[in-house]
């Protein structure tokens, strides 16, 4: 295994992981490292030429606009997903980075070579975007009938799994990727909803605030029974 990949933090959760070293290697070859500042743009909506990433470290979001100009927040991206629509170009959506992040990026020719190279990696991008099909479908049934509350803590619950190393349990410590305007906008609530329930649920004991984004976890099993999770 080359050194980029030994060392990766996702070389055990991301797609690739399905390869054999010496099938990672000649992907890794293909690819090139590449780091996004915070709001700089990955791809943009009707990018013909747009490439296939994984996201190595950092956080993303995939956002449209609708004829007003009001931006709609319809997915995040955490460390270890895959972004890339490979046989259309992204249409309405822009992707973008929500913190500094790192991500290893390739041609969509590439990807689509591997795929045929590789039917163990065509699987794995078939279970993620099964996946990402998933998440979407919960996040529109969150936000059309659970409570402000179970909405809220439930963002909380899936920042808190993705900062995890371990699936087993979730990070006790994390920062918030989206400002509150930013969560606002994906749970479909106000600002002034979102700074409130964050403190009815630090008043409950399930976090403790910490800075102007920090969030400590002090009660996951009651977090994740508020979100309903």
């Amino acid at each position: 295994m080359n050194l980029a990949c030994e060392s990766c933090p996702v070389k055990e959760t991301a797609a690739c992981s399905v390869l054999t070293e010496d099938e990672r290697d000649a992907l890794a070859a293909a690819g090139r490292t590449r780091t996004l500042k915070r709001d700089e743009m990955l791809f943009a909506a009707g990018d013909e030429d747009a490439a296939c990433a994984t996201l190595v470290s950092g956080a993303l979001k995939v956002s449209a606009y609708d004829q007003d100009g009001n931006e709609q927040i319809l997915a995040l991206v955490h460390p270890a997903g895959f972004i890339g629509e490979l046989f259309a170009p992204f249409a309405h959506h822009d992707v973008v980075a929500l913190t500094e992040s790192k991500l290893c990026t390739f041609a969509r020719g590439d990807i689509e070579r591997a795929i045929d190279d590789y039917p163990a990696l065509a699987r794995a991008l078939l279970r993620r975007s099964q996946e990402d099909l998933l998440a979407t479908r919960n996040l529109l049934e969150l936000t059309a009938h659970a409570s402000a509350e179970s909405r809220l803590a439930a963002l909380l619950h899936d920042f808190a799994a993705a900062a995890s190393q371990s699936s087993c349990h979730l990070a006790r410590e994390f920062e918030l990727p989206l400002t509150r305007g930013e969560i606002a906008n994906m749970l479909g609530l106000t600002i002034e909803t979102v700074s409130r329930k964050l403190g009815e649920l630090e008043d409950t004991g399930a976090i403790v605030r910490k800075g102007k984004r920090g969030i400590e976890i002090v009660d996951s099993a009651l977090l994740q029974d508020i979100s309903g999770r």
